[in-house]
């Protein structure tokens, strides 16, 4: 756990939420579920919020909402949290820049009215959004 969190920052590798600020451990995530045929091998595992984690579930793929393609899922181990998101200029919400990006916001619920409470505090104690 140590290394995987280490690597992650200590922050859930879908919606970037700090694991200081969310008052609980984070948990560790199989990017690809093992009921989909995943392993417990650090290339495959990040670390992820519980919201995250629950709302991915045994997800890999989701609809892009705007070119209706299903894509792959967002792989933090192989791509770059900012290729695909941004935060909003009052950095409350997740935006997604492309397909992976946008089906990953929705399948996730990136942007639930928790998330975007509990970024608004952080927003006002300077604690977000995080930076690259």
């Amino acid at each position: 756990r140590a290394r995987i969190a280490k690597r992650s920052k200590y922050r859930c590798c879908y919606c970037h939420g700090r694991e200081a600020l969310m008052g609980v451990r984070l948990q560790i995530d199989h990017i690809i579920p093992r009921i989909a045929g995943g392993v417990s091998r650090d290339e495959n595992l990040c670390l992820a919020c519980s919201s995250c984690n629950r709302a991915k579930s045994a997800q890999t793929h989701a609809r892009d909402p705007l070119s209706r393609l299903i894509v792959p899922l967002f792989n933090p181990n192989t791509q770059k949290w900012f290729d695909h998101f941004r935060w909003t200029q009052d950095g409350t919400r997740v935006v997604g820049l492309t397909p992976c990006g946008r089906a990953t916001v929705l399948a996730l619920h990136l942007n639930n009215p928790y998330a975007i409470r509990a970024r608004e505090f952080w927003v006002k104690l300077n604690e977000h959004p995080p930076a690259a």
